[in-house]
């Protein structure tokens, strides 16, 4: 599989990396419902058994123990081992609730928490989760204690996530800032007018996230399936997987199940390779609970859509996207 280099690293990703969110499992507030720990482990070797260098995570998903399956998983794996990305900011109370923390106390000793938990030497890029809440000081005291561990060899390389352009500005004038990891997929599009091109100019990485839509745009979505999920998925709460814009959600499907049959792949697959046609765009963080769903997307970095397939896909894609 081909690779890019993330911004200002010495790193070469695949288009594709694994996202392990939903494979954190339930008991805390974003949680995708129960998961198996085995299918995970299963769903990250076969990732990586196509060809996937890099692994993204975060210290909340399933309040750590995202990054022990992580840490399983690799223990397991008898290959090269891939990078290893995760977040920090968001802490949780023994009920799971999440909240946002940008002081230099926790954000140091939610690393070593990952450090010991992901059971690596140094993480390769560490990420601001989210911005402060109320867009204060906090930006700069957890990116200053971002770039200090990195100094100090706990992390290879440092990124943020969920920041707008006059917040990657404030960080930038305190140190270089690798990559940004923000939504964007077919119906979520708000990157492309500010924060694609300034990320560019910069020669900032950017590796976007939910490019199936946190599961709408996989083809294996439907109403009933949406209005059965768990009680404890937060996408039941969430107006994409909600009509009206439920259908027109699943209209869009359809005309990537047009263009995926031509090419032999998933409608998922497609998803991922549209937010991957931009220059602007590294690589996208692609989810999978078990080997089967790895299968149909982890190579979605290889297709090249042609003016044509865009054409097609945006005919719908362009009076739903918010």
């Amino acid at each position: 599989m081909q690779t890019r280099k993330l911004g200002n690293s010495d790193m070469h990703i695949t288009p594709v990396g694994y996202g392990a969110w939903a494979v954190g499992g339930s008991g805390w507030d974003f949680a995708w419902g129960a998961q198996d720990d085995d299918e995970s482990i299963g769903a990250i070797h076969r990732s990586l058994e196509l060809g996937v260098n890099w692994i993204d995570t975060a210290a909340v998903y399933g309040i750590g123990h995202s990054e022990e399956i992580v840490a399983r998983a690799l223990r397991e794996w008898k290959g090269q081992g891939p990078y290893v990305f995760t977040k920090c900011v968001m802490r949780w109370d023994k009920n799971g609730r999440v909240t946002k923390v940008h002081s230099a106390a926790s954000i140091r000793q939610e690393c070593e928490d990952s450090l010991r938990r992901l059971q690596v030497d140094v993480i390769d890029l560490y990420q601001i989760h989210w911005p402060p809440e109320d867009n204060g000081p906090g930006l700069e005291e957890s990116w200053q204690t971002l770039a200090a561990l990195r100094k100090e060899g706990k992390v290879r390389w440092i990124g943020v996530s969920n920041f707008d352009v006059p917040q990657l500005q404030r960080a930038e004038k305190i140190a270089p800032v690798t990559s940004l990891q923000p939504p964007y997929s077919l119906i979520r599009r708000r990157i492309e007018s500010e924060i694609l091109p300034y990320c560019e100019r910069r020669g900032i990485g950017v590796i976007v996230y939910s490019p199936m839509a946190s599961g709408l745009l996989t083809g294996a979505m439907t109403r009933e399936r949406a209005a059965n999920l768990p009680e404890d998925d937060w996408r039941r709460n969430s107006p994409e997987f909600r009509e009206p814009r439920l259908s027109q959600n699943l209209q869009l499907v359809e005309r990537l199940r047009n263009v995926a049959a031509r090419y032999g792949t998933t409608p998922g697959a497609i998803a991922i390779a549209w937010t991957l046609r931009l220059p602007a765009v590294t690589g996208a963080i692609v989810g999978a609970r078990n080997a089967k769903q790895a299968e149909g997307v982890m190579r979605a970095g290889e297709i090249k859509l042609t003016p044509q397939d865009i054409a097609e896909i945006e005919g719908l894609a362009a009076q739903v996207a918010r």
